[in-house]
């Protein structure tokens, strides 16, 4: 990921990220409390899972996760690159302080997932679900 324009740089009003998944990745279900987030697909395609819709989303395709909605995002099988905003900036932020900067990581990095659960907390992340799951499991599991 490559921070574009930090929410430092705008006063807190956004953040913009370039960001490569690799083919098949999956982000956890989570749901944003405090922020909006919006996708631009730059390459490759993404599903996107929020709330009860999920669409796929290919090369120059947009789509805009309100505050509050359930997602989760797969990349297809030949990856994606997607641009990253969010309103008021945060995500950018979360992955800076959060993540291994590119030219130290290594085939052994692992994410130091109490510090990533910390900093989402305290940015009004809630994490419902691991990589794979949909808000739909999420809404059975809450039936049952």
């Amino acid at each position: 990921m490559s921070i574009l324009i930090s929410a430092h740089e705008t006063g807190g009003q956004f953040d913009l990220s370039d960001v490569t998944l690799p083919g098949g990745a999956w982000t956890p279900l989570h749901l944003h409390t405090r922020y909006e987030e919006r996708l631009w697909v730059v390459s490759g395609a993404l599903t996107v899972w929020s709330g009860p819709d999920t669409f796929t989303l290919g090369a120059g395709d947009f789509y805009a996760i309100a505050k509050n909605t359930p997602h989760t995002i797969n990349a297809g099988p030949d990856g994606a690159r997607a641009l990253n905003l969010t309103n008021p900036g945060k995500f950018a932020e979360l992955i800076s302080r959060t993540g291994t900067p590119a030219h130290l990581a290594t085939s052994e990095t692992e994410w130091d997932m109490a510090l990533f659960q910390a900093v989402t907390d305290e940015f009004g992340d809630v994490i419902l679900g691991p990589p794979g799951m949909t808000p739909a499991e999420l809404d059975s599991t809450a039936r049952q």
